[in-house]
């Protein structure tokens, strides 16, 4: 989108519609879901016409890539693979996020590891096991769902669900998740409104969306040039198409690596280049 002109009343050059709206959305404000085009805009507008959300960074006009956040005290590598971190009978109310992950170019990214930790519904993190701890990968159309519960509250924080996103090969995001509507988004001085996930009720749980936005290049299209000259990855025992396992060892090049994440291993996800599931020794 066109950075706003500057002779329009009460704006300066170069804001974007999305700061606009974030602004909003920092001052209380009620935000309409405009047709815009935007991702997770118009999926929400269109499954609650009428209604009135805060805007989830969406990839419109080309800027701001998701913001990071610090990793807090909380964080434990190898968590589990799956999907669901609320097992049955747990305390709490049943909260179903999804969206997609886009790269800078609103094109959608497979293959992108997520990997999610929360509080119990009691402000609690499992610092001996993986409770409410888990890591995925978007599907062949960038989409992710996370079936969790709404965090508890703890001092000092708002409500929130950390998560570390990586597409394969690149640098690691790791941020916060917040839920509008919260009394302590106002006196948290880590909450962004950036970060705010759409949230509704849904039956006797809540559903919510967001969409992250990389700060990497999207897939490549059918008109990008091949590597010239091309490269051939360095000799060692690591190997794409495989399914590894936390503590399985590989080398790769002249260096060892143990794995942190279980995972099946593509090209793109070399050792040296995905520090989320692999450590050098």
């Amino acid at each position: 989108m066109p950075p706003v002109p500057p002779d329009d009343p009460g704006t300066e050059p170069g804001i974007s519609r999305k700061t606009l709206l974030r602004a909003a959305v920092a001052a209380g404000a009620a935000v309409p879901l405009l047709a815009t085009g935007a991702v997770a805009l118009a999926r929400d507008s269109a499954r609650t016409p009428g209604t009135t959300l805060a805007p989830t960074p969406f990839c419109d006009d080309g800027d701001d890539p998701t913001p990071d956040q610090i990793e807090g005290p909380y964080f434990r590598p190898n968590s589990p693979l799956r999907t669901d971190l609320a097992a049955p009978g747990t305390a709490g109310t049943r909260l179903t996020v999804g969206g997609y992950v886009f790269g800078r170019d609103c094109l959608p990214l497979p293959g992108v590891l997520l990997d999610f930790w929360q509080a119990d519904d009691a402000g609690a993190y499992d610092m001996a096991g993986y409770t409410f701890r888990g890591h995925q990968f978007t599907d062949s159309t960038g989409a992710f769902v996370l079936r969790t519960i709404v965090p508890g509250l703890y001092p000092g924080r708002t409500r929130h669900i950390h998560v570390k996103a990586q597409a394969p090969g690149r640098p690691v995001l790791t941020t916060q998740l917040y839920f509008p509507g919260e009394p302590r988004n106002s006196t948290d001085t880590l909450f962004d409104p950036a970060l705010l996930m759409n949230v509704r009720a849904a039956g006797g749980g809540k559903e919510a969306t967001f969409d992250f936005v990389l700060n990497v290049d999207g897939t490549p299209g059918p008109t990008d040039p091949p590597t010239d000259p091309p490269t051939d990855p360095p000799g060692g025992t690591w190997a794409a198409g495989r399914a590894y396992r936390v503590g399985d060892r590989v080398t790769y090049g002249s260096a060892a690596y143990r794995c942190l994440q279980a995972h099946t291993s593509m090209t793109g996800w070399e050792p040296p280049d995905v520090p989320a599931l692999w450590r050098r020794e």
